[in-house]
């Protein structure tokens, strides 16, 4: 059981799969094993998701600032790095004076690339205060949590209705 667990934890903490690909793994335990605690999983998942944040704020920019002109990351870096700016400007301009606002809506809104990774490299490039960051993704994450939680529990119960 503590495998199941740990499986979704780590789950949790890779980039753009985060807590939005973990909670639809986490439901289909729940289905599968009666006894694997959704309540329990719901938190280990959002741990898992957030603790990346503080790394990507710090030392994410550092890296792929410094890898872009490598040879064979350099793309890859320079994608994470325009994907992070991009994101942010369009933050920057629809949010004006409620930045943090807009930087929870859009880590909470579970879609690919609008995650905590994508959400926090955003706030680092934009440099971005830390704290209020911090509280901004993790609010989102809480909301992408809450959504994908309710979607994976009415596509199970869907599931489960239809196959028997």
């Amino acid at each position: 059981m503590i495998k199941k667990y740990f499986y979704v934890f780590l789950i949790s903490m890779v980039p753009l799969i985060e807590l939005r690909g973990a909670i639809p793994v986490a439901q289909a335990f729940h289905v599968a094993n009666g006894d694997f605690n959704m309540i329990a999983a719901y938190i280990i998942i959002a741990i898992g998701n957030m603790i990346p944040v503080p790394i990507i704020f710090f030392f994410a920019r550092r890296v792929l600032e410094w890898g872009k002109d490598k040879k064979i990351i350099g793309k890859f870096f320079t994608f994470c790095l325009e994907k992070g700016h991009k994101g942010g400007e369009k933050l920057k301009e629809k949010a004006g004076k409620g930045l943090y606002w807009a930087l929870l809506i859009f880590v909470g809104i579970p879609l690919p690339g609008t995650g905590a990774w994508t959400g926090t490299l955003a706030a680092s490039i934009l440099d971005m205060d830390f704290k209020k960051s911090v509280w901004a993704v993790m609010g989102g994450v809480a909301l992408a949590g809450i959504i994908m939680a309710v979607v994976s529990f009415a596509v199970a119960s869907g599931v489960t209705a239809v196959a028997g």
